[in-house]
């Protein structure tokens, strides 16, 4: 038997991260809000993978994604390192949404259980990051994957980050 390849295409398209020069002066929560409200562009990786940032609360951030055929690996299931990035990004948005103006997170242990298989045609996927602890120097939390519709679960994920001072000029 032979497949047919048939070539499929996939435009994305982004603003180019430029932060403002006021950004300095702003909390996490708020760059957060920046973005959610428009005023602030949001990270590529979002469009590149398909998924965004739906809401920020005080050490809380919700992002929302869209499984598909672009992102299947050789088993033809949805790639883990889709839910691996997208559980990052709630994590990392999480214990940025408790950072004081002036300080920045980067993630340093990603620990990523896959626990159901998604497909191309599974719904869309919520992302809920929630932060266990932030110190002067790390911050943890704990990000689950849920379908939105039906709340199963996907993956769930926890993460420890190093809290730093932002470079001067950023």
């Amino acid at each position: 038997m032979t497949h047919s390849l048939t070539a499929r295409t996939r435009t994305h398209t982004w603003t180019a991260p430029a932060p403002d020069a006021e950004d300095v002066h702003r909390s996490g929560l708020e760059l957060l809000q920046r973005i959610l409200d428009g005023r602030r562009s949001a990270p590529p990786i979002g469009s590149t993978l398909g998924f965004r940032l739906v809401d920020a609360a005080e050490g809380r951030a919700v992002f929302e994604g869209e499984p598909g055929e672009h992102l299947l690996n050789p088993m033809g299931t949805v790639h883990g390192g889709y839910l691996a990035t997208l559980l990052d990004s709630a994590l990392g948005c999480a214990v940025l949404t408790t950072l004081p103006a002036g300080r920045l997170y980067t993630t340093v242990q990603l620990g990523v259980h896959l626990v159901r298989p998604v497909f191309a045609d599974t719904p869309l996927l919520r992302c809920e990051g929630t932060v266990l602890h932030t110190g002067r120097r790390t911050a943890t939390a704990e990000a689950r994957v849920t379908g939105a519709a039906d709340g199963k679960l996907y993956a769930h994920a926890t993460t420890t980050c190093a809290v730093l001072d932002a470079p001067r000029g950023r």
